[in-house]
């Protein structure tokens, strides 16, 4: 079983990721309009949905793991 404080530091280290994913997600926001421009659109938007959804269910997962550490 994991100590308390390996669980704070795992779920700590999935909500870091899903903020970087987060921040990758405002850098294909950044070329959305040079996409537009392209015809590209819809692989953008899609691109933008799929790394959002990515880094919520990261940062949910370590908001689990991490609070759960508390309870035992």
């Amino acid at each position: 079983m994991m100590d308390i404080e390996e669980k704070k530091e795992t779920g700590a280290s999935l909500m870091v990721l899903g903020l970087g994913v987060w921040l990758m997600d405002l850098l294909v926001a950044f070329f959305l309009p040079s996409g537009v421009v392209y015809g590209h659109r819809a692989m953008f938007l899609g691109i933008i949905a799929i790394m959002g959804i990515m880094g919520l269910v990261l940062i949910a997962a370590g908001l689990k793991v991490r609070g759960r550490s508390g309870d035992e």
